[in-house]
């Protein structure tokens, strides 16, 4: 089966690019973990985060925002010598600190999803690339969501983690045209 370019070997790999890159994530607390790990990409591979994903989730009480929030000092420390995740201080320090916006936004009433996917015109966007070299890094639409997020006072959510971040969350399809989940097969007619 052809698949995007980016895939490896792994069957982990490969049932994520399957059955969830690309397909429109919509729940408040799964776009808020995708979020955060995206950050925890920054500077390393997808692979290496989606191969620690299960020790973050544990590690960060489910990405919990409530539980997050409340992390003291020996939470922190205890995230800090945990060999299951990537051990940034800085990293670590931003999902706390994103904890408190997310429940910002709720208690404002915002949907944290709707705010979301506004910067993505709230449906997703289908690009067919013709091969990685065709998809951006960053957009107009990631540079906006950055800039909104990070004047609520989010971190680690610059551009390029946002293109990622709508990629991943369905919000931008950029599966290239010779991947079976394109929608398209590899003569460029659209599969039934």
């Amino acid at each position: 089966m052809a698949r995007c370019a980016w895939v490896n070997a792994d069957p982990l790999y490969r049932a994520y690019h399957d059955e969830e890159w690309g397909r429109p994530v919509r729940g408040d607390r799964e776009l808020f973990e995708l979020l955060m790990l995206e950050g925890m990409q920054a500077g390393l591979s997808w692979y290496t985060i989606l191969k620690k994903r299960e020790n973050y989730r544990e590690a960060f009480d489910g990405f919990d925002p409530e539980k997050i929030v409340l992390y003291d000092d020996a939470k922190f420390l205890e995230l800090m010598n945990n060999p299951g995740i990537v051990r940034n201080r800085l990293k670590i320090a931003a999902v706390i600190a994103n904890a408190g916006v997310y429940l910002e936004l709720k208690k404002r009433g915002i949907s944290f999803s709707e705010y979301l996917w506004s910067f993505a015109g709230g449906e997703p966007r289908v690009n067919l690339p013709k091969s990685a070299a065709d998809v951006p890094a960053s957009t107009p639409e990631s540079d906006t969501m950055s800039k909104a997020l990070k004047k609520l006072g989010m971190k680690f959510v610059g551009s390029t983690i946002c293109y990622a971040f709508m990629q991943a969350s369905g919000m931008v399809n950029d599966h290239t045209r010779d991947c079976a989940f394109s929608g398209l097969a590899p003569d460029g007619q659209t599969m039934v």
